[in-house]
């Protein structure tokens, strides 16, 4: 292992670093034993390679595929246009033979050459059916898909530059259960998402994404191609995406569309009564407050049985049982399809949320159920959520329980331990295990589970975080309340920008807080300021690292998407601890699930996004060996509540101090060095 990682390190011109050499120890070690590992890696440690050599390695001398998983799209372009095509060539000799890797996604990803040259339109959503600037944009977009159709070579969406939007997508794309089928489909030969698919099965490393890999655990139908280990890069990301993935929703609006769907295709008279169901859900949903459900309201059990049995009605109508697939036309068959999938997520969303409540004791309940009011282009709509209380299970059994998984991220720590995520994960406690004493003997790898078995690992970062950065709290600012941003931080925030001379990165806990400072510092400050939201965050983030007296202010996708080394970043400002909103249904019942078994919810889900959530904002500032700045925090319980030291615990070890003076003489060097 130490050769080939030397080779690809070299052949990629980077420069040996101790914690990927590690860590890469680490990853084969767990392959060949067949045991689970947690790594954490900082930015900088070259954890991508730590993986990949190890993995490649296994995948050419056992011939069996490693999945490798990734939570963002630019992770994916990293490994799949950057890292692997030199990495595969660089290890052709050492290996005997060039590995190969593809790309999985959805099949939602892919261009559908059926639906593209057929006339099956999406319905219009009720919020933008008298919007003609909508419709109008969304013709626009379309044509464009259209015309990209005939040029593209992988139909793959994230290829389509500039981006549209999900709307316009859906147009020119079908899911996994409104496909024809390649042996019914007439495109069926020049699929893309059949391409993908059987390019994915002959490749020693398959990238895919969080949700997919969720998708072929949860479903039971096989997605990914057979393979016995599975890599999860931005693995803090895995509860929320495989959460997002087992989450049902039921609208009015989905139940109308999918009764719209059917009609000219059944009797009428049982569109008419699909039709009559969401009208009663619609006028159910309006008496009901917003919040989780406990138990079913008065009157929502005979509404959500109407809705099963109407569903279910149309359902057998356009497929009766026995029948098989529909057959005849492909583009019937492509219609009969796509309002069968319609009506079975109609249906199955029905029948999840009456199962629930048949559980009479609420602890024993496996989903959480809450009703949710929003708007869409000024439109009130009501939706009903269903999410599982924990995924733990889950991915014990399907993901743990079926191949060896490394997981791994710069932040997996949280309180110092990582024992806050494995529990998530399904994994038993045991912060005290290592691989670093078996990495070092050459023994086995100790283990505190004859079920599931897993080491984890901590290789530090090349930054010398106490000598590059500063961790300020602002002690002296009152607790930060419910009305936004007081006085008091405005001007503190002024103070320090005025002092670093722009180059300030602002992560607010909500965009309302964002754009209300923006604009009250504006007014201030003679040094731009850009607002998450005035153009595409990717623009933005251009922008702010071309110019560096300009600062960028945003929420969550910045907490975690910025990669901006150089002198353009020297300060990062967080205005709170980012809490979860206290009435988030879902995160308060998981914290009164904790509670009911004698633990702390508060520390054990509050805390712990917060804490993850915390290493994710301030990992923004160091990006190089270089650089050098500060993380300014300007919630005070940071330093005065009892939780504080268990959120710094999980922060890189940057030298702190409460004292603001210290950090204007400080950023004020930094500014005059960098001129």
């Amino acid at each position: 292992m130490p050769t080939l990682l030397t080779t690809a390190v070299e052949a990629l011109g980077g420069k040996a670093r101790k914690g990927q050499q590690t860590m890469a120890a680490a990853v084969a070690h767990s392959i060949d034993t067949k045991e689970h590992l947690a790594v954490q890696a900082g930015t900088g440690t070259g954890k991508s390679l730590a993986y990949l050599v190890p993995s490649l390695r296994h995948a050419v001398q056992s011939g069996r595929t490693v999945v490798v998983s990734t939570a963002t799209i630019a992770l994916q372009r990293q490994l799949v246009d950057r890292d692997l095509p030199r990495l595969t060539e660089a290890l052709a000799g050492p290996l005997g033979r060039k590995p190969k890797f593809a790309i999985l996604k959805g099949r939602n990803n892919y261009l559908c050459l059926n639906k593209i040259n057929s006339a099956i339109p999406d319905e219009e959503p009720e919020a933008e059916l008298f919007d003609a600037f909508a419709i109008s944009r969304l013709g626009r977009e379309v044509q464009r898909l259209n015309d990209w159709a005939s040029d593209t070579e992988t139909g793959d969406r994230d290829e389509v530059a500039p981006g549209v939007t999900d709307r316009a997508w859906r147009q020119v794309s079908v899911s996994s259960r409104e496909c024809l089928g390649k042996s019914r489909c007439p495109f069926g030969t020049d699929c893309f998402a059949e391409r993908a698919r059987a390019e994915s099965g002959q490749a020693d490393v398959v990238v895919t994404n969080h949700a997919l890999l969720a998708i072929d655990a949860i479903s039971g139908i096989q997605v990914l191609p057979e393979h016995d280990v599975v890599v999860i890069d931005e693995a803090h990301e895995l509860v929320d995406r495989v959460t997002g993935v087992a989450t049902a929703e039921l609208s009015t609006g989905a139940i109308s569309a999918a009764a719209k769907r059917c009609a000219k295709l059944v009797d009428q008279q049982e569109v008419d009564r699909f039709e009559e169901a969401a009208e009663a859900w619609h006028e159910l949903l309006e008496e009901l407050p917003p919040g989780r459900w406990d138990q079913l309201p008065g009157g929502a059990g005979p509404v959500l049985a109407l809705i099963r049995d109407a569903a279910w009605n149309v359902r057998t109508a356009l497929a009766p049982p026995g029948s098989g697939a529909p057959q005849g036309d492909p583009e019937d068959v492509a219609a009969r399809n796509m309002a069968l999938s319609a009506v079975e997520e109609v249906h199955d969303a029905a029948v999840r949320a009456l199962t629930t409540f048949e559980e009479s004791d609420p602890a024993a309940r496996r989903d959480v159920i809450w009703l949710a009011a929003d708007e869409l282009r000024g439109i009130a709509r009501r939706t009903l959520h269903m999410a599982p209380l924990s995924v733990g299970g889950l991915l014990r059994s399907r993901l743990f329980g079926t191949a060896t998984v490394v997981l791994t991220s710069a932040t997996l720590q949280v309180g110092g331990s990582f024992d806050g995520l494995a529990i998530t994960w399904g994994l038993p406690a045991q912060s005290s295990n290592r691989v670093d004493a078996a990495l070092a003997n050459g023994g086995e790898a100790p283990s505190d589970s004859d079920v599931v078995r897993w080491n984890s690992l901590d290789v530090g970062s090349p930054f010398d975080h106490a000598k590059s950065g500063i961790l300020y709290v602002a002690k002296h600012l009152p607790a930060p309340g419910r009305d936004g941003l007081s006085p008091a931080y405005l001007d503190e925030i002024d103070r320090l920008i005025r002092a670093a001379g722009g180059r300030t990165l602002g992560l607010f806990s909500s965009m309302r807080a964002a754009k209300a400072a923006t604009e009250a510092l504006r007014d201030r400050l003679d040094t731009p300021i850009l607002c998450q939201g005035e153009d595409a965050t990717g623009a933005l983030v251009r922008k702010f690292a071309d110019d560096p007296e300009t600062s960028l202010f945003g929420t969550l996708s910045l907490w975690q998407g910025v990669d901006v080394p150089g002198p353009s970043l020297s300060l990062v400002i967080l205005d709170r601890i980012p809490f979860p909103r206290p009435d988030d249904p879902l995160l308060v019942a998981r914290q009164k699930a904790v509670e009911s078994r004698g633990g702390n919810g508060f520390m054990a889900i509050a805390a712990n996004h917060a804490a993850l959530l915390l290493a994710q904002g301030t990992g923004r500032l160091l990006r190089s060996v270089e650089d050098r700045g500060v993380v300014a925090i300007l919630d005070s319980r940071l330093a005065t509540a009892r939780y504080g030291s268990y959120l710094r615990a999980s922060l890189p070890p940057y030298w702190e101090t409460t004292d603001p003076e210290v950090v204007v003489k400080a950023l004020e060097r930094l500014t005059a060095a960098a001129k």
